[in-house]
């Protein structure tokens, strides 16, 4: 699927779209979605444990656009990095930012900078500058309508402005509908959710790697 208002495609971190809600809402175990083979992981259980994980690396792939690897080829490239980790409990830390814009710099192509204190007015100044955000949100945005139950936590990819000037669009990949994964909200309202940082990238990759 790619968005009506600009050339990014849509992607979720699970494999099946029509199932995210059932994943995310409905407590459905990852390893029962038919396509997580799509997704390139090695088995049914290594993409039950990571996709949850995945939002960054599923932003990443919107932005590398058509042509992009897998989102768990992308994983394993970020692993190189160390913009994941594990503890001793083997429970998964990241995405951490520094390794994870190095790594997309370097193996991609995209200049990708960290942002660790980011303003909604800074936002709609890269935006506005051709560049796009993978900003850090809760995963509540993609109910705006209900009180926001935090900040940060997941990642979005925000393309543009909305057409009045004064939102901004953004592709989530864990949204539960076609609505709520190619959305736009007034600034405002995004606010609620953010956490005032994030990681902003070109328009366009400068390779397919």
């Amino acid at each position: 699927m790619t968005c009506t208002t600009c050339r990014t495609p849509v992607h979720t971190q699970f494999a099946s779209p029509g199932l995210v809600e059932a994943i995310v809402e409905g407590g459905l175990d990852p390893a029962g979605d038919p396509r997580w083979a799509d997704s390139g992981a090695a088995s049914a259980s290594d993409y039950a444990r990571w996709a949850g994980h995945l939002c960054g690396m599923a932003c990443l792939r919107m932005a590398l656009g058509t042509g992009a690897p897998t989102l768990f080829a992308l994983r394993d490239g970020a692993l190189k990095y160390d913009a994941y980790t594990e503890d001793a409990d083997g429970v998964i830390k990241g995405l951490i930012y520094a390794p994870f814009a190095r790594y997309v710099s370097e193996v991609h192509g995209l200049e990708a900078v960290v942002h660790r204190d980011l303003s909604p007015a800074g936002i709609l100044e890269m935006l506005d500058e051709g560049r796009r955000v993978m900003a850090s949100v809760h995963y509540g945005i993609r109910h705006p309508e209900r009180p926001a139950p935090g900040r940060g936590g997941h990642l979005v990819l925000l393309t543009s402005r909305t057409a009045d000037g004064a939102g901004v669009h953004f592709h989530n990949p864990s949204g539960t509908t076609a609505a709520t994964r190619a959305a736009g909200l007034p600034l405002p309202v995004f606010e609620r959710f953010f956490a005032g940082r994030g990681v902003s990238l070109p328009a366009a990759a400068t390779t397919g790697a």
